[in-house]
Order: C-alpha cells, then sequence, then structure tokens
C-alpha cells in the first residue's frame, strides 16, 4: 500500500468562510508602513535638544505615562486597553497629518477639516484591517474621541498632559504666546481622578517657574484665562 504524506500550512489552508492568514498578515504590514510616517510627521512642540518632536515620539512617551501612573489611578482599570487606545489615538494622522491644538484655536474653522480626514483615514484602516482587528481599531479611536470610558478619559487627559510636559522641555523661545495660557487650562482634562490632577498640578508648577524665569507675568497670565 503506497502511503501520501501531506503537510498542511496554517498561512495557506483556506477553511471555508475563513480569510488566509498571509493576506491578514500583508494587510498588517501595510498598515505598518503607512504608521512609520509618524516617525516624520512633525507636531508643534519641540525636544530639550531643539528640533520639532515628530507624532510617534509624543505617542510612546505618552505609552509611558500610561504605564507609570496605572497603579496609582483612582480606579482599577483595563491598562491594555488605555495603551491600545494611545497607540491608536494619532494612527490616523499618518494619512490625516498632525494639526496641532494652537491651529485649532487660531482658527476653529479648521476643526470640522481636521474631524472630516481623521473620520476618512480611521475608515481606511478598518477597511485595510477588515479580516483581522479593524473594527476594533475603529472603535477604539472613537472611543478615546468620545471620552465617555474612564479608560478614554485617561488616555485623553495624559495626552493633553504630555504635551505640556513636553513644552516644559523645550526652550521657552519655542512656545508662542497662546502656550503661556495653555499651561493652565489642563483641569478640565485631568479632574476627573485626584492623581491625574495632582501630576496635572506639578506639570503646571514646572511650567509656571519656567516662565516665570523667562520674565513672564504669570499673574496676568491667569487672569487672562480665568476671563476666558
Amino acid at each position: 500500500m503506497k502511503v501520501i504524506i501531506v503537510t498542511l500550512y496554517p498561512q495557506t489552508f483556506l477553511w471555508p468562510g475563513r480569510p488566509c492568514m498571509k493576506a491578514q498578515l500583508q494587510s498588517i504590514l501595510k498598515v505598518l508602513k503607512l504608521a512609520e510616517r509618524l516617525k516624520f510627521e512633525l507636531r508643534h512642540s519641540y525636544t530639550s535638544s531643539g528640533r520639532q518632536e515628530s507624532v510617534a515620539e509624543h505617542t510612546w512617551r505618552m505609552a509611558l505615562m500610561a504605564v507609570l501612573i496605572e497603579p496609582l489611578l483612582s480606579q482599577k482599570v483595563d491598562a491594555a486597553r488605555i495603551l491600545k487606545m494611545i497607540i491608536i489615538h494619532d494612527l490616523v494622522e499618518a494619512e490625516a497629518k498632525d494639526v496641532s491644538a494652537l491651529d485649532v484655536l487660531r482658527n476653529p474653522s479648521i476643526k470640522e477639516q481636521k474631524v472630516a480626514e481623521e473620520k476618512k483615514a480611521i475608515e481606511n484602516l478598518r477597511r485595510t484591517l477588515a479580516d483581522t482587528n479593524g473594527q476594533e481599531i475603529y472603535d477604539l479611536f472613537y472611543e478615546f474621541e468620545n471620552r465617555e470610558t474612564y479608560e478614554s478619559k485617561v488616555a485623553n487627559a495624559l495626552d493633553k498632559l504630555e504635551v505640556q510636559l513636553q513644552h516644559n522641555d523645550a526652550d521657552i523661545s519655542t512656545w508662542e504666546e497662546i502656550e503661556y495660557d495653555m499651561s493652565y487650562m489642563m483641569s478640565r482634562h485631568t479632574d476627573f481622578d485626584d492623581t491625574l490632577t495632582q501630576l496635572k498640578n506639578l506639570i503646571e508648577q514646572e511650567a509656571e517657574q519656567k516662565m516665570e524665569a523667562a520674565g513672564i507675568d504669570t499673574i496676568i497670565v491667569k487672569r487672562r484665562v480665568a476671563n476666558r
């Protein structure tokens, strides 16, 4: 009797109704290549070395902040979910580009265009990753944007805190005047959690000391913020 041995490779053997693993991996590689753009997509903030930071660098330190602050938060959280939101929240900027909060403050009409471009980008990601976790990524993006869950509020707070922390690291000459005001506008993002509020206070104090050392009257700045 002749025996025939057949070897089945998981990545090429197709079960009825199941996508090919090779195709899934190719879709993932496509997104990873797109995400590489975030390494050179520049933000408004500057580093302590005097160069502009990239979106990827901002995301990395946000993720580190989440890991370090998680044990101190007022509530027990799904840390993996927070990290996923952090990693995903600016992924759309690989396609939609970064639009700074300063640009939106100066020209509120830009926000509508930003939302539309990011919607298009996240839908493209969902479609590209349709056979893996595209829907999950889509849902996490909007969970972050909507800020209704505790995890999304934490992620959003860290987003704002990391921005100010980076400004504090940069030379004061890179700050615009409106950023003096923004140093005192983080409370609405952190007040839901005592730990984040305390962290905000420390970062705010650091910003205040930096401004005062540069001869900026922070009393006037605070008064201006209070009258907004």
